[in-house]
């Protein structure tokens, strides 16, 4: 590997998992402390992305700060839950005033979380921000409240990093900042400095985007804050291991976030329903580690001269040349 990979991981793969389903949830709850340890058990993550408010009520943030260093772990971001019951109509973009307030209030909360813990940057995921039918609301409306309401938040705060997760849909069938061309297209309507975007290499699968194509505009753009890494079956969020499905694309991912210069955590974001969190965690940091060597293999020379010529083919053989029996594919 060019350079030793850092890796992180949201809270939540090592949570309490639920659905539509199992409402009796797939395992015990697991406090916020307990998720934390669970992290450090890892042994390669060194960072965690957070959820606030924490689900105890009388957790402290100092609490928070000290289970993070006796673990060796550290605060990368804070996700403000801007998608519970309470905003089930929408965050930013709710038919009432008041409750649009109260995400960009939550926002703002967010942001001293930030501060206390030395996170890198405040995460906005607005997943109950859309709709579900035609005719339901007014699209500009819409856009217009989620685009007014990012910016309220990061205007309180010029010296902080936000990002925003876009995806596509889930738990609204249409979610506004669905993919990464609208989110910058909203990002240059907030006209302010402090917005990014996280780019989750699954959510750009299923959103039918090129997730090495999008995290290289992205950071064109100067607009790249977050790297996610998931997998799925492109028809959904299933926030599976790593590499599990889309492994090639996966190779170019990687090889994109190479020459993009990055140097901050990939993050894992999984939901191991059924499989054991820190064994889920590790599986993805061996395929990514594996992935990166194999990119260490590749003859970026060779590669280099057939993507100039758009020649597939030998572009392709480039590749399989570090995943097959190399004897049997020699010309």
């Amino acid at each position: 590997m060019q350079n030793p990979v850092q890796f992180g991981a949201g809270i939540w793969l090592f949570g309490q998992f639920i659905d539509r389903y199992a409402t009796d949830a797939y395992g015990p709850p697991v406090g916020t402390l307990e998720a934390i340890e669970l992290a450090g058990k890892v042994g390669n993550l060194t960072a965690l992305d957070i959820n606030y408010p924490f689900p105890e009520a009388d957790l402290t943030v100092e609490q928070v700060r000290k289970a993070l260093d006796n673990n060796g772990l550290r605060a990368t971001a804070i996700t403000p839950v801007i998608y519970d019951r309470q905003f089930r109509k929408g965050s930013f973009t709710h038919p009432e005033a008041a409750v649009r307030q109260k995400a960009i209030d939550l926002g703002r909360h967010a942001i001293d979380v930030a501060h206390a813990l030395h996170a890198d940057y405040v995460k906005l995921w607005p997943g109950q921000d859309g709709f579900d039918y035609p005719f339901q609301a007014d699209y500009m409306q819409l856009w217009d409240y989620a685009v007014s309401g990012v910016k309220a938040v990061a205007e309180s705060a010029p010296s902080m990093q936000f990002a925003i997760e876009y995806k596509s849909k889930e738990p609204r069938t249409h979610i506004t900042f669905s993919s990464a061309a609208r989110t910058l297209l909203a990002i240059e309507e907030m006209g302010v400095d402090n917005v990014g975007l996280v780019v989750d290499l699954g959510h750009s699968l299923y959103a039918k985007e090129t997730p090495a194509e999008v995290v290289q505009l992205v950071s064109r753009r100067g607009k790249l804050v977050s790297v996610e890494l998931n997998d799925n079956w492109r028809q959904w969020d299933d926030d599976l291991v790593v590499g599990s499905v889309h492994l090639i694309e996966t190779l170019e991912f990687l090889l994109a976030v190479r020459r993009i210069g990055w140097n901050k955590p990939l993050l894992l974001d999984q939901f191991p329903f059924r499989e054991d969190p820190v064994e889920a965690a590790r599986t993805s940091i061996a395929a990514i580690v594996a992935m990166e060597k194999l990119l260490d293999r590749v003859d970026l020379s060779a590669l280099t001269t057939a993507q100039e010529k758009q020649d597939a083919l030998k572009a392709q053989r480039s590749i399989h040349a570090i995943l097959l029996d190399e004897e049997e594919n020699k010309e």
